[in-house]
């Protein structure tokens, strides 16, 4: 088990991203949160297996089908186990 902090900056609100990251998440299997963030990012907290975590990095990297992605940032850090599902944070 891994946990990963993704940040994403572009167009990336207003196009479905955090909709279609939990959709990826849920059927990944992964825990966490997405969120809008005030600067116009998306920031994904997940936990999982890292093959899973590896997966939605790759999404994060595209977006949904109307998100012009310009940069992503991410790390990986130890598993807090503190998410039971995978949900839209606020």
């Amino acid at each position: 088990m891994k946990r990963i902090i993704i940040k994403v900056y572009g167009l990336v609100q207003g196009v479905f991203f955090r909709y279609t990251t939990r959709k990826i998440a849920r059927k990944l299997g992964l825990t966490g949160h997405v969120k809008n963030m005030p600067d116009g990012s998306v920031y994904i907290e997940a936990e999982g297996p890292e093959d899973k975590l590896l997966e939605l990095l790759e999404f994060a990297k595209k977006g949904p089908r109307h998100a012009r992605v310009e940069r992503v940032e991410y790390e990986f850090k130890e598993p807090t186990n503190k998410f039971t599902s995978f949900e839209y944070a606020f």
